[in-house]
């Protein structure tokens, strides 16, 4: 990643600086909540950090906003063109996630992605808002949402709850690509918010480890 504004880890710096002023934390107390050690966050928003996929999900999650308003700028023009080069990754455990397109339509947010899920690792997740969209391109990927188990092809598309558990897992000894949408609706960003400004027991929350 290049150290420039328009890059996720300038974005970052930006957007969470101005989202953890909004909602009146502090950095100790983002840190608490978040899971992610005090010295990281100043690192991000200074601009200096390297996010990872697990570390944006965390913040995503206990600042009750989509990962977009994060590592994202404002579209500029009637026509959006993102090449594949251009477009930064944010890598998880077993999946890079490249950031294509925030949609607002009404009281939703639809997030954009071009997801491959690697062969090296499964990305697992705990649960976190909204809805999950998931098409496949290419390769094998078994989904795991819940109780239910589904393993898909190209052409396939599954969706649920994302906040029930869930995994992502590559079989068959290729990576799949696969397109990725996310779905946030007003209501559930308020609800997130809202617990993020409650008091939180304990010693801070383990940050989930996909989330899209």
């Amino acid at each position: 990643m290049n150290d420039s504004e328009g890059s996720v880890r300038g974005l970052l710096a930006a957007n969470l600086k101005r989202v953890r002023a909004q909602r009146g934390l502090s950095l100790s107390e983002l840190s608490r909540r978040a899971g992610i050690g005090k010295a990281t966050l100043s690192q991000l928003e200074s601009g200096a950090g390297n996010p990872t996929l697990e570390t944006v999900l965390g913040l995503s999650r206990v600042l009750g906003v989509p990962i977009s308003d994060l590592v994202e700028g404002q579209p500029s023009g009637e026509v959006t063109v993102v090449r594949a080069a251009d477009a930064e990754v944010l890598s998880g455990r077993g999946v890079d996630l490249r950031p294509l397109r925030r949609i607002e339509a009404g009281d939703t947010v639809f997030e954009v992605y071009d997801q491959q899920v690697r062969t090296d690792g499964t990305q697992i997740s705990g649960g976190h808002t909204g809805t999950e969209h998931t098409i496949v391109q290419a390769g094998r990927l078994r989904v795991r949402a819940g109780r239910c188990e589904v393993e898909l092809g190209p052409g396939d598309y599954v969706g649920f709850d994302a906040s029930l558990p869930h995994s992502y897992t590559a079989v068959d000894g290729g990576p799949v690509r696969s397109v990725l949408l996310l779905e946030h609706r007003a209501e559930q960003r308020l609800h997130v918010a809202e617990a993020a400004e409650r008091p939180a027991p304990g010693h801070g929350q383990p940050t989930p480890g996909h989330g899209h």
